[in-house]
């Protein structure tokens, strides 16, 4: 394994002990503190109903997130999707890699590399990086928005690294329009 230093522009308050990202507050906590909390709560609620829970807060925040990012580094359209990307990739989720992007149809799919759930739950034989489902929606709705577009998307993963086969997640984004086509036929 290679190490290097995190290429986050990371500040700490002296005052208050508070981590900021290009001006975002920011919590830094070990992946095994998150992951537990993260599967007592899926355990309590399910996986289903907590997967609807992460992905309406999740697709709020990435909305915010890629807003903020947009007017602090001027970015517009796939450069922000792709910022956006870069630091999930930088946070430690895992590496996000966008296979494909098309703003104008409302489209994009993501694979995900060395992740964090799979690298602390292994393989589960299910679907497990449901939380980052939303983030893809929101980034997309949130660029297509900026460009004046009404159209909005809908995000889903369709494979997880923790399934058996599988070595990486993908998650694919779509207008919402289309995913109830696709249900129909």
């Amino acid at each position: 394994m290679t190490k290097m230093a995190p290429e986050l522009p990371i500040e700490v308050d002296a005052d208050t002990g508070i981590w900021t990202t290009d001006a975002l507050p920011m919590l830094y906590v070990p992946r095994h503190f998150f992951i537990n909390n993260h599967v007592a709560v899926e355990e309590a609620l399910g996986a289903e109903k907590y997967a609807e829970i992460l992905y309406d807060a999740g697709y709020k925040s990435a909305w915010h997130w890629c807003e903020k990012e947009a007017e602090c580094h001027g970015l517009e359209g796939v450069d922000v999707f792709e910022h956006y990307m870069k630091r999930l990739s930088q946070r430690g989720w895992g590496l996000f890699i966008t296979e494909d992007i098309d703003l104008d149809a409302g489209t994009c799919r993501v694979r995900l590399e060395h992740s964090a759930f799979v690298y602390q739950m292994g393989k589960v034989g299910r679907k497990i990086e449901y939380m980052f489902t939303g983030w893809f929606a929101g980034a997309m709705d949130q660029i297509l928005a900026a460009r004046g577009s009404d159209l909005r998307t809908v995000a889903e993963q369709t494979q997880s690294g923790a399934e058996e086969g599988c070595d990486v997640g993908v998650f694919v984004t779509r207008p919402i329009a289309d995913i109830s086509n696709n249900a129909q036929g």
